[in-house]
């Protein structure tokens, strides 16, 4: 029986490493143990999203309910493109307001952060993101740290790319236990990198 059902949002334009990262994290988590469900998600039924750099995805069905939500990031420099297209049509802000109401915590990788900040949820808290959204993400009142990781408790978010790697393990660690963290860590031969804050 899984104890915890994780959703990754995923989106036309989104980073690939934003969203795929922290899956392989998560799958690699319930493979070492830990009682976790996760799934690449859309807003909305669609065939396939084709991500930052062209790839193309299949995802496993459309956002529910999950006890943890990551949102990913990529495209917030581009007009029209990425995250900066799903906040400005208020569909993803909207959805993560209503996972957190709910009770999910909520996470965010690099721009994804963004969508967060739309949806109210980093309005006072420390925050991070990408070096290109500092500014955009100080305009909705979130105190930014330059950290790798931020725990807020029910709100975490996620530097520049590669940080969501980061993001997930400590998840893991938080929720399942620093043992199948490490053991997740060391089978992708990743070292873990920065302090969480928080």
């Amino acid at each position: 029986m899984v104890d915890t059902t994780a959703e990754i949002v995923v989106f036309d334009g989104v980073d690939e490493l934003d969203a795929i990262g922290p899956y392989e994290v998560l799958e690699n988590a319930a493979q070492a143990g830990a009682s976790v469900e996760t799934s690449l998600v859309t807003l909305e039924e669609t065939d396939y999203v084709t991500a930052s750099h062209d790839l193309r995805f299949e995802p496993q069905g459309t956002l529910g309910e999950p006890d943890l939500l990551i949102v990913p990031g990529g495209g917030w420099t581009t007009a029209n493109e990425g995250v900066r297209a799903a906040v400005e049509d208020d569909g993803l802000p909207d959805a993560v307001d209503a996972c957190y109401t709910a009770g999910s915590t909520v996470g965010s990788v690099c721009t994804g952060a963004m969508a967060l900040a739309a949806a109210g949820l980093l309005e006072g808290r420390p925050a991070a993101t990408h070096p290109v959204a500092v500014d955009d993400l100080e305009a909705h009142a979130a105190n930014v740290v330059e950290e790798r990781i931020v725990d807020d408790g029910d709100v975490l978010t996620a530097g520049g790319v590669t940080s969501g790697i980061d993001l997930a393990l400590w998840l893991v660690e938080r929720e399942f236990g620093e043992a199948i963290a490490e053991s997740v860590a060391d089978e992708m031969a990743h070292e873990r990198r920065g302090e969480v804050f928080g």
